[in-house]
């Protein structure tokens, strides 16, 4: 059986079925055990009465009129129906209530119990509904009253099926809604799983089914995004290897024909077109390892502005500022650093600075510049990978992936990175990272 629903809803009908076997069978049990009881009681009674009409009733060879009177005197004392018969079966005497019940045309003699005297005369005593004769079988115990019409044990049978039905019915709606969602979250995923990335699931709810729609949705969130980041990435990587490659062919074509000093030149070209191609593919790597990564280690101490002035030795900046020291992963911090400086050096001229400080909730590193600038239609634009101003790449090179490293960098370590105008001319861009714990 494949049916989550059938499985769940059929287990239910099972435990149902096992308690109404188990509590029809307690319950019958305490109903044989009260019969025994009252079977045991009404055998002291009738052994009682037995005793005491043996010794007040007048002995066989009494005067009729006497027998008549005792034994009606006996039924109003004991409030029973009572009659006598001798011992070859003659009816002697009988109670007035005795009698009524004959003439109503009951089967009084079948419900009626004897009790066998010494002189050989029988009594017959009549109790409605609890007395009976010898091999007539147990009285019935009392019963409610939509029970009467039931056999024994019939009532009980039918009272447990018919709550066992309307439980069994009552639990389908709610086991089948339950699984009716699990099979909208199946189909989400296979659709999923079939390239339709948009696709997301239904979050209704606050059970455990809705906190698995939701984790599904976060995770479908999630894969969406780097696939459509490597797509992106590797689309505008194969352009970007283009230009490249291009120069490349065309200088290894022209270098075995060209003079010494020309040769010069293309060797030098061919060399920039490598080192541009070995950027390139280390960003690139890079950029993906942060997008399939989901945690960095964040065990290293950095000393910020230690770690800045470093890095703007290598192009000639000036860094200055307060000791900060952040955790963090100190490799890509670096490189955050480095790309910032060497995107400043390329577009902003020779005046760069690095400074570290304080920041609001946090420390700063800002790197600033005295280029042209950044227009501010482009300020949150420049960040996007592969993107580049226009008319910078003609001038200045560069594949439009380091700012794009920058963010992701700051991002995993909880920061942030934005561009701002720098007063006198020139952009500033602001590193900002939390505060060390």
């Amino acid at each position: 059986m494949r049916s989550l629903y059938l499985r769940i809803w059929l287990t239910v009908v099972a435990s149902l079925v096992l308690f109404a076997g188990v509590s029809g069978w307690l319950v019958q049990r305490h109903l044989d055990q009260e019969r025994v009881r009252n079977e045991g009681a009404v055998q002291e009674r009738l052994q009682a009465w037995a005793d005491l009409l043996q010794r007040s009733l007048p002995p066989g060879d009494a005067p009729l009129q006497e027998q008549v009177l005792a034994v009606r005197e006996w039924s109003q004392r004991l409030r029973l129906p009572m009659a006598l018969e001798s011992a070859d079966g003659r009816r002697i005497a009988s109670s007035d209530s005795f009698a009524r019940r004959e003439a109503e045309g009951g089967r009084v003699m079948q419900r009626a119990t004897p009790i066998r005297l010494d002189d050989g005369r029988t009594l017959w005593v009549l109790r409605p509904g609890a007395l009976r004769p010898p091999g007539s079988g147990p009285p019935r115990p009392p019963t409610w009253s939509a029970w009467r019409l039931l056999p024994d044990g019939v009532g009980l049978a039918a009272l447990l099926l018919v709550l066992l039905l309307a439980v069994a019915a009552g639990a389908w709606p709610v086991v089948r809604h339950l699984t009716r969602r699990l099979e909208a979250l199946k189909q989400g995923v296979e659709a999923f799983g079939q390239g339709a990335l948009h696709q997301r699931v239904a979050e209704d709810g606050r059970d455990e089914v809705a906190a698995l729609g939701a984790s599904f949705n976060r995770a479908a969130g999630r894969i969406e995004t780097l696939l459509r980041s490597h797509q992106s990435l590797l689309a505008n990587a194969s352009h970007e290897l283009r230009s490249p490659l291009a120069r490349l062919k065309m200088a290894l074509s022209l270098l075995d024909d060209a003079a010494p000093p020309q040769r010069a030149v293309l060797q030098r070209e061919i060399s920039d077109n490598i080192a541009e191609l070995d950027a390139l593919v280390e960003e690139v790597l890079l950029a993906s390892r942060l997008d399939a990564s989901q945690t960095l280690a964040m065990d290293d101490e950095v000393e910020l502005l230690a770690l800045a002035a470093e890095e703007a030795s290598r192009v000639d900046a000036v860094a200055q500022g307060r000791q900060v020291t952040v955790r963090g992963d100190e490799r890509l911090l670096r490189r955050a650093l480095r790309n910032l400086l060497e995107n400043a050096r390329r577009y902003g001229g020779t005046e760069v600075e690095a400074s570290v400080g304080p920041g609001p909730g946090g420390v700063e590193v800002r790197v600033s510049d005295r280029g042209p600038g950044v227009p501010e239609a482009y300020r949150q634009r420049i960040f996007e990978p592969f993107f580049r101003l226009p008319g910078h790449a003609e001038r200045e090179g560069g594949v439009g992936l380091g700012l794009a490293l920058v963010r992701q960098i700051a991002e995993r370590h909880g920061g942030s990175i934005r561009c701002e105008p720098r007063e006198g001319g020139g952009s500033c861009f602001v590193l900002a990272l939390p505060a060390p714990a």
